[in-house]
């Protein structure tokens, strides 16, 4: 190890992911384990990184396997890297890959290590089904019973609604309200249009489209390969729709509102499967190495509020807490990257930023900031992207970063709303 003192600077190296597809799509018979190594496993080639280097891996993910509960570890087990690295897995739901890019660069700022290996995988297509409670007790006496007579005893007690299957649910545990309904009820109260959000969309998938094609985006993607013979491959996001339209998005009804909605599939983030990975290392250890490093991380801060309020609203107290921490205004951030979970959640947060009254309620002297489109999310976002929901922050570290080193930007910002009411954000500087 370099030398281990408090306070170093933590470099982002470099950051890559796999393709985010619509869940039951290319990815259906794909598992988080194997998303979340092929993400890892292309980084370490691309970045020519010894393994050895390597000191521990933190990953994330939000609706993790029963048969593979800690992903992080199964990633520290590639043959790339020592069997001896530790590694773990978290969860703060949508900001679960931007959290491990946090710890880890606490770890390596405590000099408790170099070099960590972070990121997020989310399979959507491959969650957990769940028998009920009452079938798993008897599942559970069954297996106990000493004879075939005691076995037969206990599913003798099974009725026909005890065999329909939990499926895991997009909902606060303490509201029972979907994340969807959330966003509905944040574009009634706060005055969102139908037609902001179609727009906000649409620019989303426009500028994606132009991010795909003129080959941004996939210099961040490791391409998948697919098919029985491995000759199908995929080297770009399914869901971004460059040929679509307000009149479209205008045509789709709302989902969670049918009557009197306007938040739709067309202006949310889709269900998505994909695996993102981010190689953190002190200032000092990547100069060692030879390494050029894409940006540094200065701040970032988590906030949260009821969930049974405006859950999505946690960024507008997240934000002004990180540029605190990182001595900065506003003004002084050039790139900024903005989480789309709902085009009404994005535009719910744009309008606390810049209004007085939440200044007011957040004890701030002026409003934390304008947003301005041209310096927002300038690859597109996760409307059109998608949103596998621990792999997408160390998707935004990564294009921030990539985009901060194209523009020559001193600082970036993101921010990412989570379930539970959470709000993430983060600074970066060059």
């Amino acid at each position: 190890m370099q030398e281990s003192r408090p306070g170093r600077r933590v470099a982002v190296v470099a950051g890559l992911r796999t393709p985010f597809v619509k869940s039951g799509t290319v990815f259906r018979d794909v598992t988080a384990v194997a998303l979340a190594r092929h993400a890892a496993r292309e980084l370490l080639f691309r970045s020519e990184l010894d393994g050895r280097e390597v000191d521990e891996v933190i990953f994330s993910q939000v609706v993790p396997s029963v048969l593979a509960p800690n992903v992080g570890r199964e990633v520290s087990l590639l043959p790339q890297l020592l069997p001896s690295i530790p590694a773990y897995t978290l969860n703060r739901a949508c900001a679960s890959s931007a959290q491990a890019i946090a710890n880890a660069a606490d770890q390596i700022a405590l000099g408790h290590a170099d070099t960590i290996l972070a990121g997020g995988v989310e399979s959507l297509s491959d969650i957990p089904v769940l028998h009920s409670r009452r079938f798993s007790r008897v599942l559970v006496d069954a297996s106990r019973a000493k004879s075939v007579g005691g076995r037969v005893a206990a599913f003798g007690r099974t009725r026909p609604r005890d065999l329909v299957p939990v499926t895991p649910a997009i909902a606060e545990p303490s509201t029972g309200e979907s994340m969807g309904q959330s966003a509905e009820k944040m574009a009634k109260e706060n005055g969102i249009s139908r037609e902001a959000q179609d727009e906000l969309a649409l620019r989303s998938h426009r500028r994606a489209a132009a991010a795909t094609a003129d080959g941004r985006l996939p210099a961040e993607i490791a391409p998948w390969f697919g098919g029985v013979g491995m000759d199908q491959p995929l080297a770009a996001d399914n869901g971004i729709r460059g040929d679509t339209s307000l009149e479209a998005l205008a045509a789709l009804r709302p989902v969670f509102d049918r009557k009197y909605g306007s938040v739709t599939a067309g202006n949310s983030s889709p269900l998505t499967d994909g695996a993102a990975a981010v190689l953190l290392m002190a200032e000092e250890k990547a100069a060692a190495l030879g390494y050029r490093p894409l940006a540094y991380l200065r701040s970032y801060a988590v906030a949260a509020v009821d969930p049974g309020w405006q859950l999505l609203m946690g960024p507008v107290y997240a934000v002004p807490k990180a540029l605190e921490r990182a001595g900065l205004a506003w003004s002084d951030i050039g790139l900024f990257e903005v989480h789309e979970a709902f085009a009404a959640q994005v535009l719910s947060n744009v309008q606390a930023w810049g209004s007085q009254a939440w200044a007011d309620r957040l004890g701030l002297a002026r409003p934390a900031g304008e947003v301005d489109w041209d310096r927002t999310n300038l690859l597109g976002g996760s409307i059109a992207i998608g949103h596998p929901f621990a792999a997408t922050g160390a998707r935004l570290v990564t294009t921030l970063a990539n985009e901060m080193r194209r523009r020559d930007v001193q600082y970036g910002l993101i921010s990412i709303c989570a379930q539970g009411g959470m709000g993430y954000a983060m600074v970066l500087e060059r």
